[in-house]
C-alpha cells in the first residue's frame, strides 16, 4: 500500500515494507501461501484428528445423522430434487459447525488439554455473539440456496414430482433438461460457496482467537482470499472433494471429514494470519461454573435464577 507526504511542494507515493500506511488502522498482517501450505494444514488437522478422535467425532455426528435423516425424509416425502443442494449446503454451514475444532486445535497449540468438555470453552469466548452473528449469515446464505435450487428445479420440470429414485435419475441424467438443470444448480452452487469460502475462511479462527468482531473478521478473511486467490481457490475445490467423498458412503464419512478440515482449517488459519507483533491483552473468559445434574434443566436457563434471586 502506499501512503503520500508532501516534499519540495509535489505529493509523492512511498510504500512501507509491511505495506501499511503510517498513521492507518493496522489490521491483520495478510501472509502470501502457497500451495504447500495447504498440505501442512491437511498434515497438521489429521494429527489433530487422530490426538482427539472420539472427541472430533462426537462433536461432528450430527453431520451424517443429519445426512440420513435429510436421506429418509427427501425418500418419504417425494423432494429428491432436494437432496443434492442439502448435502452440498452442509459446506456452507461447516465453518460455524466446526468451532469446536477450532477450539481444540488451539488448546492443542497451546499446550493445553482438548477434550470434547474442553472445546465447549467456545462458547464462554467473549467474541461467541459475534460468531452466532456471523453463523447466521450462513444458515440464511443456506436457507437462499435450498430456495433457489428448489426454483431452478421447478422452471425446469415444474411442480411434477418424480415418482421414485429411478425415475429421478433417468430425468436428470439421460434428458437435456436434466443436464441442463446439473449446469445451472452447480454454476449456482458454487457462486454461494465462493461467498461463503471468502467470508469465512479465516473469520472464525480470528474471532475465537482475538475477539474480533464480525464485521473485521470478514474484511479479514475477504483481505486473505484477495491475497491469495490461487491457494483459496485450491483450498474450497479441496473441502468441496472431500465433502463429496465423505458423503457417498451414506454420510457417514463426514465424521472424520469434517473433524479433518476444522482442525485444517486453524492450521491455515494460522499460516495466513501472521502473529501480533503486540498483542493486547485480550479479557479473560469467565470460569467454568459446574453445576450439579439435580438443577437441570434450570442450568440451561441460568438468567432466570439471576432474576430470582
Amino acid at each position: 500500500m502506499a501512503t503520500q507526504y508532501q516534499g519540495n511542494g509535489k505529493q509523492q507515493n512511498v510504500t512501507k515494507a509491511d505495506g501499511t500506511a503510517p498513521g492507518a488502522a493496522a489490521g491483520p498482517v495478510i501472509r502470501t501461501i502457497e500451495l504447500s501450505d495447504l498440505r501442512r494444514a491437511l498434515r497438521l488437522g489429521w494429527e489433530d484428528f487422530k490426538a482427539v478422535p472420539s472427541h472430533a467425532i462426537i462433536l461432528c455426528v450430527i453431520y451424517p445423522v443429519l445426512g440420513l435423516v435429510l436421506a429418509r425424509f427427501v425418500h418419504g416425502y417425494s423432494v429428491l430434487p432436494l437432496l443434492f443442494p442439502l448435502a452440498a449446503g452442509f459446506a456452507l454451514l461447516g465453518p460455524f459447525a466446526a468451532l469446536g475444532l477450532y477450539e481444540m486445535s488451539r488448546r492443542r497449540e497451546n499446550g493445553q488439554p482438548a477434550t470434547a468438555w474442553d472445546a465447549m470453552d467456545v462458547f464462554r469466548s467473549p467474541s461467541f455473539g459475534a460468531m452466532l452473528g456471523l453463523g447466521t449469515l450462513l444458515l440464511a446464505l443456506f436457507v437462499t440456496w435450498i430456495a433457489t435450487a428448489q426454483a431452478i428445479y421447478t422452471a425446469v420440470f415444474g411442480y411434477e414430482t418424480a415418482a421414485n429414485i429411478p425415475d429421478f435419475a433417468t430425468r436428470i441424467l439421460t434428458t437435456p433438461q436434466g443436464w441442463w438443470l446439473i449446469v445451472a444448480g452447480c454454476g449456482v452452487g458454487f457462486l454461494f460457496a465462493l461467498v461463503t469460502l471468502c467470508i469465512s475462511v479465516v473469520s472464525f479462527p480470528i474471532m475465537l482467537d482475538r475477539h474480533t468482531g464480525a464485521a473485521e473478521a470478514m474484511v479479514t478473511s475477504l483481505r486473505a482470499a484477495a491475497r491469495n486467490p490461487l491457494p483459496m481457490a485450491a483450498w474450497g475445490l479441496i473441502v468441496a472433494m472431500l465433502l463429496v467423498a465423505g458423503s457417498l458412503p451414506f454420510f457417514l464419512g463426514l465424521a472424520v471429514v469434517i473433524p479433518v478440515l476444522g482442525h485444517a482449517t486453524w492450521h491455515l488459519y494460522r499460516k495466513v494470519i501472521a502473529p501480533e507483533l503486540n498483542p493486547q491483552p485480550l479479557p479473560p473468559r469467565p470460569p467454568r461454573e459446574r453445576r450439579p445434574a439435580a438443577d437441570f434443566p434450570a442450568n440451561l436457563f441460568p438468567w432466570r435464577r439471576k432474576g430470582d434471586a
